[in-house]
């Protein structure tokens, strides 16, 4: 055959392939990897400032009433409304009759990318509950209760002005940093007009840096040893510090800028004052926005799993905060976390399982600590983006300012890096001012930030799914004679979360869990209590009000609890049980369904 004869045969099969394939229909593999049909298309290849992520959260709960609702649990400082989605199916029970898991990011103001990845949660969940079924049943399982942005004001002002990476932090009521009697009297200025808050270089001849001769945008280090000469080296810049005057006139820059408290470090447990810790405020959810945020909290004793988002640095972090509390994590309670943390490290590339106080720093009053501490819920911060992800070679170390460069120029197209420019300064004469802009080394390019949005998605929804879940294992008949019966009853936890953890049962936080049993007509109470298992030949009887025994410690994760009842009736027994949990879906088991 010629290569004439042999293109047109080639061509004719490939045009009755074509014309055949939507006879067949797509195959279930190829539906399974299409991309969700979204009502409400939302890009995560870009920040969305407080008002336009305000604006995507009321697109969603319009598209999906039937599974969300929308509502304000407060206002901030700057009287900013707090946007929170509820997520639940109500035609499987209501919010509160469920496990609940919370979700928020953005406490500090600058963390702005943990908005998009609440955003992109609540997206997810909804635009997938019918395409996806591992999704639909996590919502018709549980509730979802998202806040992608606890600090309004904070998200608000690093969008509008000139900011670092590292600010603002902070709620925006006026405060006095510096305990000189003046509010906000000191903050940056953006002296270049780039829109952002760079670095100051002063010449100075005993200076401790050189500018790179290769690279001119990097200042180096200059070692304070002898040289060839014998002389002390010197360097000819000097850093001059942030972006800015001193405006008060107190030798310091930029020591008092807008805001200056931090909402994570006014919560309950082991709360601190400021001068312990800088921003804590007079006292627990002294701030309206943490208040707001505990009001709701307390109203939702369903809530069994949190997670926190912040960034930066790539880590999946749990209490406690200091050493001291260590005695809150109980052995049962850490085997969760530690189960919960190993699988987040493997889903979320360059990200470590980590304790607050031992592996980053001491944190009193802080948010995930006084969710486990303070009300029994599992939780978790994760600090979002490492710079581990810049040049993925396959090493595990941060880059050095030659590979920043080299990411700079090669991927990011100098996109967040300014060139340093020369102004001059009223203390420092001429400087030059440039470097990262607000949107570097702290949040991911945005062509990246769907993919971090996702995995960290990917694993609060490995979280969620191991919420307490309650189910009949077995319930056993026994005829003793006599008129009288013996039922074992068995209830699995299949999951991780047990339905009250070790802690908040060790310490009194919220409710035990009761079994109640409803006898039916004549049917009479006589024994219950816990057994170790159905072939125990003994059990313990609870000595008061039997019909509604006290489960202290609650089912644990993956796990059967086994109780056993003694009943009087002149035929087989009739009645129900009905296991109640906070923080769990209660359990309904008719007696009839046993089996002799």
């Amino acid at each position: 055959m010629n290569q004439h004869r042999l293109a047109s045969r080639l061509l004719q099969v490939g045009l009755g392939v074509l014309v055949a394939l939507p006879l067949v229909g797509p195959s279930r593999a190829a539906v399974a990897q299409q991309q969700i049909d979204a009502k409400v298309p939302i890009a995560f290849n870009r920040f969305y400032d407080y008002d336009e992520l305000a604006a995507e959260m009321a697109k969603l709960a319009s598209a999906h009433p039937e599974l969300c609702s929308l509502h304000t649990i407060g206002k901030s400082e700057q009287g900013r409304e707090m946007w929170l989605l509820t997520i639940n199916n109500p035609e499987t029970g209501s919010d509160l009759s469920k496990p609940g898991m919370w979700i928020d990011g953005n406490v500090h103001g600058n963390e702005v990318q943990a908005g998009e990845t609440v955003l992109y949660t609540a997206w997810y969940l909804l635009e997938g509950y019918d395409e996806v079924p591992a999704i639909r049943e996590l919502v018709d399982s549980n509730a979802f209760y998202l806040l992608p942005m606890v600090n309004p004001d904070g998200r608000a002002g690093w969008f509008r002005d000139a900011h670092t990476p590292n600010s603002n932090r902070t709620g925006l009521r006026p405060t006095d940093n510096d305990a000189d009697g003046l509010l906000d009297e000191d903050g940056p200025e953006d002296l270049n007009g780039d829109g952002h808050i760079g670095r100051m270089w002063r010449p100075d001849p005993n200076g401790t840096h050189r500018r790179n001769e290769r690279d001119p945008r990097i200042f180096e280090r200059v070692p304070a040893v002898p040289g060839p000469d014998g002389r002390i080296m010197r360097g000819q810049w000097s850093m001059a510090g942030s972006e800015g005057i001193d405006n008060d006139g107190d030798g310091r820059i930029n020591e008092d800028g807008e805001g200056g408290y931090d909402m994570n470090r006014n919560w309950p447990s082991d709360w601190q004052p400021t001068h312990v810790q800088r921003g804590a405020g007079t006292h627990p959810f002294s701030y309206p926005e943490t208040r707001s945020v505990g009001d709701f909290i307390r109203a939702h004793p369903n809530i069994a799993a949190g997670q926190s988002y912040h960034n930066t640095g790539g880590m999946i972090l749990r209490g406690p905060g200091t050493p001291y509390e260590s005695g809150n994590y109980p052995r049962a309670d850490l085997a969760v976390y530690d189960a919960l943390g190993a699988a987040g490290a493997e889903m979320l590339p360059h990200y470590r399982y980590m304790v607050i106080h031992s592996d980053l720093y001491p944190v009193h009053g802080g948010f995930v600590n006084w969710l486990s501490e303070g009300l029994g819920i599992v939780s978790f911060t994760n600090e979002l983006w490492s710079e581990k992800r810049i040049m993925q070679d396959g090493g595990n170390g941060l880059p050095d300012d030659a590979a920043r460069f080299r990411w700079q120029d090669r991927v990011l197209f100098g996109q967040t890096h300014n060139d340093w420019t020369e102004v001059d300064h009223p203390e420092f004469g001429k400087v030059l001012v440039g470097g990262g802009t607000k949107y570097s080394r702290r949040t991911p390019p945005p062509f990246m930030l769907e993919e971090e949005a996702h995995r960290n998605f990917a694993f609060t929804m490995f979280h969620a799914s191991e919420m307490p879940s309650l189910r009949l294992n077995e319930l056993l008949l026994k005829d003793l004679g006599d008129g009288v019966w013996q039922v074992d009853l068995e209830i699995a936890n299949d999951h991780l979360i047990p339905t009250r953890v070790s802690h908040a049962a060790a310490k009194g936080i919220g409710t035990p869990d009761f079994l109640v049993f409803v006898p039916g007509d004549g049917t009479e109470l006589l024994l219950a209590g816990p057994t170790r298992n159905r072939f125990a030949k003994t059990f313990d009887p609870v000595e008061f009000r039997p019909e509604r025994i006290r489960v202290e410690e609650g089912i644990q994760g993956r796990s059967i609890s086994t109780f056993r009842y003694l009943l009087a009736s002149d035929g087989p027994p009739t009645g129900t049980f009905i296991y109640e949990a906070m923080k769990a879906s209660d359990l309904s088991i008719p007696l009839e369904v046993a089996v002799e």
